[in-house]
């Protein structure tokens, strides 16, 4: 009878535990971490298996539980996606020099500025960077221990969020890009030639001011 009443309690709490994460993501507009999900369930609360069971249990459902870099948030499940989403216009597009320098930091990092400028082959302009750091999806990272130590930048979460990505692992490969066409057959773009390090080239002139 004690056992039974012992277990019956220890249900209980599980099921309260389970609803308050699911409540915790659900209200939070960012990604949670196991860490912060843990200071918010109590002492004994075994994350990981809550997350494990909360996202088994919505796998079949119009949303899924899912995990982007060191963060879990709900989202619109993936084969349902072509059917909510809206034609919406885009106010400020990315310009080419963006798209290339996100791609460069995403394939490179921890990378110096002056290290993208050798793979672009041009000079960075400070409003690129600026414009990629807006958008959530890049941060200064560690400065080198290397003559005037220069900043480093890394992708965020939001940015393996945005783009849905569970980790860099799954971002996807140069062939990938190529035959997608989201990638010339350049290889300086990223720096790669058949595996190996393009040649460096002199940064050429600075390019303009990134639109408004």
């Amino acid at each position: 009878m004690i056992q039974d009443v012992t277990d019956n309690e220890e249900i209980e709490a599980r099921i309260g535990r389970l609803r308050l994460l699911e409540a915790l993501l659900f209200a939070s507009a960012d990604p949670l971490d196991e860490e912060t999900l843990a200071g918010r369930l109590g002492e004994g609360a075994d994350v990981p298996a809550l997350l494990d069971e909360l996202r088994r249990h919505y796998a079949p459902r119009g949303v899924n539980l899912v995990r982007t870099g060191a963060g879990w948030s709900f989202r619109t499940a993936l084969d349902l996606g072509p059917q909510l989403r809206a034609e919406e216009e885009v106010s400020r597009k990315l310009s080419r020099a963006a798209i290339e320098t996100l791609a460069i930091i995403a394939y490179h990092q921890p990378v110096t500025r002056a290290e993208i400028e050798q793979i672009r082959g041009v000079v960075t302009s400070k409003g690129t960077l600026d414009l990629l750091m807006e958008h959530g999806w890049i941060r200064p990272g560690r400065r080198r221990e290397t003559p005037g130590r220069p900043l480093t930048w890394v992708t965020t979460d939001h940015f393996l969020d945005h783009f849905g990505l569970e980790t860099l692992r799954d971002l996807p490969s140069v062939e990938d890009l190529r035959a997608a066409g989201l990638l010339d057959s350049r290889p300086v773009l990223l720096g790669l030639s058949g595996g190996e390090e393009a040649p460096a080239r002199p940064p050429a002139p600075a390019e303009g001011p990134e639109p408004g």
